[in-house]
């Protein structure tokens, strides 16, 4: 698998990078066949952001890898855990977990600024997300990041995208600037992107996505994983994913069951 230095250059400098068509149409009917079972049969995380009466506009789930084979089959067999390895500069990979996101037309909600990391058990840098769409996304319904927010070495109180914040103790905690208000002081990109394209950030970095007013699903999973440095972070209060099972130790290494190290 090569990946051009340039990606990784763009995302160790700016804290993302897009990689043009990477994942196979294989793997993305694959993805597809597990988004429906898992939508068909949603676990106890499933959340609904946005719902009118045609139905639910805007919904997630997350960590069903081990009950969805599709999903499994892709995190474990595909190459996207040799990719995370070279974009982290990492000699091991643990999955984290997987996210599946989905606008349907019409959704109007805003996904807020936010890091993912603060919303995490995890401390360290080597870590990475892979967006990855299943459907034509267009520019205006394209998540968007900040470049360089992972370097801006602040933690910004995680935000429930129903709009509360999390009950969070940590005092290295802040407020997240108001964003969309100043949209001049930051240097925001995103793109135009077809099924096999991703984009991959930093737990740290920044980012947001507009509601979805097109014709067509904004259908996306999300793959986490974390690297060499990467140790179980004690949060004083919520997380998410919550990882009820977790035994680990503030400071302990992540390989785990919950976080299994990957073949590359």
């Amino acid at each position: 698998m090569n990946i051009d230095s340039k990606i990784i250059n763009d995302y160790e400098n700016f804290g993302v990078s897009i990689i043009r068509n990477v994942i196979s149409k294989y793997w993305l009917k694959q993805l597809s066949i597990g988004i429906e079972k898992n939508f068909n049969n949603p676990s106890k995380y499933k959340c609904v952001y946005e719902k009118k009466e045609s139905g639910e506009l805007f919904f997630d789930d997350y960590c069903n890898w081990q009950i969805i084979s599709e999903y499994k089959n892709f995190l474990f067999n595909s190459d996207i855990a040799i990719i995370a390895s070279k974009i982290m500069k990492s000699k091991k990979v643990n999955l984290f977990h997987e996210h599946v996101l989905i606008k349907e037309p019409g959704a109007s909600k805003k996904t807020p600024w936010h890091q993912d990391q603060p919303y995490y058990c995890v401390d360290g840098k080597d870590n990475c997300s892979f967006w990855i769409p299943l459907d034509p996304i267009k520019k205006n319904i394209c998540p968007e990041f900040i470049r360089k927010s992972h370097k801006w070495n602040k933690k910004f109180l995680p935000t429930k995208f129903i709009g509360k914040s999390y009950d969070l103790q940590d005092k290295e905690f802040e407020k997240i600037p108001d964003i969309d208000n100043n949209r001049n002081n930051y240097d925001i990109v995103s793109w135009d992107l077809s099924p096999g394209d991703v984009i991959v950030f930093s737990f740290l970095t920044v980012h947001g996505a507009p509601g979805n007013q097109s014709d067509t699903r904004r259908r996306a999973f999300s793959a986490r994983f974390t690297g060499d440095d990467a140790t179980f972070a004690k949060r004083k209060g919520e997380i998410s994913p919550p990882f009820p099972e977790l035994r680990l130790k503030h400071g302990e290494k992540l390989t785990s069951p919950t976080f299994p190290l990957l073949k590359l």
